[in-house]
């Protein structure tokens, strides 16, 4: 048996996870789980600490999944002001062992334990035996993912830092929004995370008031956001808020915000597409996705996906889903902890 500590470390929230493992082919039992906000504390240790002030458990060891590159163990988070250190982990909470892994090859690895009740399908093809499947996911940030078939129904799984790759405008009003963010934020390289992600709703919605391509209105929601920038109220969550209207259809700059958010999306989805042709499947992670399915179904986001000039076609074949299941990074985490213990 072992007591193993599941992470799942992001820019906004953390969640933690205690769990007991008795072998791979059982299920594992939860004994307890708490979510934490991940700015309220200074690094993870006093957090695990905390968390575990809560059991009479004593863990073995840990894996948390982290947003940010992983390298030798040791990670800069991209979103969060923490530098972790596997071998300090370990020290520190006088664990047997501890595991870094970036967080999309953790919901990489969790993509293979999903049920099909956990996920929408966007494009319902069926999925090819032993080809890649691919991860991509806008939350805090934008995080990208692949696995590779190793032809014995096993996968080998990779993280990347494709979200920091450059923004690729398609449209006029997309060089203004580049060109917007770019100076708002005194940038040399805009990424594509700059624009797909919670903050690239904002940045949206902010570029398209500020460049007077739409007026704000008087709605709740442009109250909200004017309150957020006002007073910096750390109870609002302004993406949220933009994604709430564009769904109720109360806001007309909203509504243009998610429509050029979700567009951004999906041709960043399809690029990546292009690159792995995961006919195993691309599934789209992380809140945002998962929050607002009928809005991505109602949108252009197909079309957009598959506007690749003359290789258009060959998107056709890729099966396309929301993962709906939020702790998916979290499962992920858990079941390489398993593997990479038991």
């Amino acid at each position: 048996m072992t007591l193993l500590i599941a992470g799942d470390i992001g820019g906004t929230k953390t969640i933690l996870r205690l769990v007991e493992v008795t072998d791979q082919a059982a299920p594992f039992q939860t004994h307890l789980e708490s979510t934490y906000p991940s700015q309220n504390y200074t690094d993870l240790v006093p957090m695990v600490q905390a968390f575990l002030t809560q059991t009479d458990y004593t863990p073995d060891r840990a894996c948390f999944a982290i947003a940010g590159p992983v390298i030798q163990q040791r990670s800069q988070l991209t979103n969060l002001d923490w530098y972790l250190d596997a071998l300090t982990l370990k020290q520190d909470l006088n664990l047997d062992a501890v595991s870094l892994i970036n967080d999309f090859a953790a919901i990489s690895y969790g993509v293979l334990g999903l049920q099909e009740n956990e996920v929408e399908s966007l494009q319902n093809i069926e999925s090819q035996d032993n080809a890649p499947i691919a991860v991509i996911g806008a939350g805090t940030g934008l995080g990208e993912g692949f696995l590779i078939p190793k032809g014995n129904g096993d996968y080998q799984v990779f993280g990347t830092e494709g979200g920091h790759a450059d923004f690729a405008p398609r449209s006029e009003l997309e060089f203004q929004l580049f060109d917007y963010i770019s100076s708002q934020n005194n940038l040399d390289h805009v990424s594509v995370e700059r624009v797909v992600s919670g903050q690239g709703i904002v940045s949206i919605y902010q570029g398209l008031r500020d460049l007077e391509i739409l007026p704000e209105s008087n709605s709740y929601a442009a109250q909200a956001i004017r309150n957020w920038e006002t007073n910096g109220n750390s109870n609002i969550d302004p993406a949220a808020v933009i994604s709430q209207a564009a769904q109720e259809k109360t806001d007309s700059l909203a509504e243009k915000t998610m429509e050029m958010f979700l567009e951004a999306y999906a041709a960043e989805a399809g690029n990546l597409a292009l690159k792995l042709m995961p006919y195993g499947g691309l599934y789209l992670a992380g809140g945002i996705a998962a929050k607002n399915v009928s809005l991505i179904k109602e949108s252009n986001f197909l079309d957009i996906f598959k506007q690749k000039g003359r290789v258009s076609s060959v998107l056709d074949a890729v099966p396309i889903y929301v993962i709906l299941n939020q702790q998916v990074g979290l499962l992920g985490s858990i079941m390489y902890g398993i593997n990479d213990e038991v």
